[in-house]
């Protein structure tokens, strides 16, 4: 199959706007309260985000935090204006399986009235902080419909000690809720080896990964299984001087490891294959 040909095979992209100092990873070192203590470098990292869509006339999701959206209203609007969806990343990158479905709901609809306020269209879709729906939770995803949105791409369908559902359907899916209806899924891609699912869908796996394996899983999806990735990063993921926070060997691999070549790296990415925003899949 030729490259033109692989082209053809529609891909979702996506980008949870948050700043290097919101992940999970820091936040036993920096709290909530102490977040306006540090420089904001998430709006000139998601210009040049959206510079480099535009280059490849790429349409992307940004699930963006409510608390992001506050301080940079400009951005958001730009984000809108340039043609791709605005949707939720919750406010405060709380990981939603600690929350009450009450603090939830909550969440989910002082974000969207920020975002809806800023873009003047509905939000349609959500993305949970480090992928908090987990089995353990699912009930966050009957709030979600009660909340008004039509999908959600928080499952992670993979083994990990903060996320993932393993044994999850690894591509777009309706879930049954409990008032009789469903809500869209759609999934982080991965790369199903042998009875293993592989993350291939972005972040650390995609930085530390070697491109030539990223491309293999990724034609695989599209030729070999016929479906279309979901692909995702942060925009703090294409900034390699951001500052360095004091973490263990292991955190500061999953955070730092990969940042230099990644925008290199997107760029390949977003030559090699076609893009659209979540909703459009």
């Amino acid at each position: 199959m030729t490259d033109n040909k692989i082209k053809k095979s529609i891909n979702g992209l996506s980008v949870d706007v948050e700043d290097y100092f919101h992940v999970s990873n820091f936040e036993h070192m920096v709290s909530f309260d102490q977040w306006e203590e540090f420089e904001l470098r998430v709006e000139k990292n998601t210009l040049r985000v959206l510079e480099l869509f535009a280059k490849h006339k790429a349409t992307a999701t940004f699930f963006i935090l409510g608390w992001v959206a506050e301080r940079l209203p400009d951005l958001v609007k730009e984000i809108s204006k340039q043609g791709h969806e605005v949707a939720s990343h919750g406010y405060r990158h709380r990981l939603v399986y600690n929350l009450t479905p009450d603090e939830f709901k909550s969440d989910l609809l002082k974000t969207n009235d920020i975002l809806s306020g800023l873009t003047g269209k509905k939000v349609l879709g959500f993305r949970a902080p480090s992928y908090s729906i987990t089995d353990k939770n699912l009930w966050a995803l009957d709030v979600l419909k009660e909340c008004g949105f039509l999908y959600d791409s928080s499952i992670f369908p993979i083994h990990h000690h903060r996320y993932g559902i393993p044994d999850f359907p690894r591509y777009k899916t309706e879930v049954a809720l409990k008032d009789g209806s469903s809500i869209t899924e759609f999934p982080i891609s991965t790369l199903r080896l042998g009875s293993k699912n592989f993350p291939i869908g972005g972040g650390a796996y995609a930085r530390l990964l070697p491109w030539w394996f990223l491309k293999f899983g990724y034609n695989r999806i599209n030729k070999v299984e016929q479906k279309p990735f979901v692909f995702y990063f942060h925009p703090w993921e294409i900034d390699a001087n951001q500052p360095r926070m004091e973490c263990s060997a292991f955190t500061r691999l999953r955070h730092y490891g990969g940042l230099s070549r990644f925008a290199s790296k997107l760029d390949k990415m977003l030559s090699a294959f076609q893009f659209t925003s979540i909703k459009n899949l």
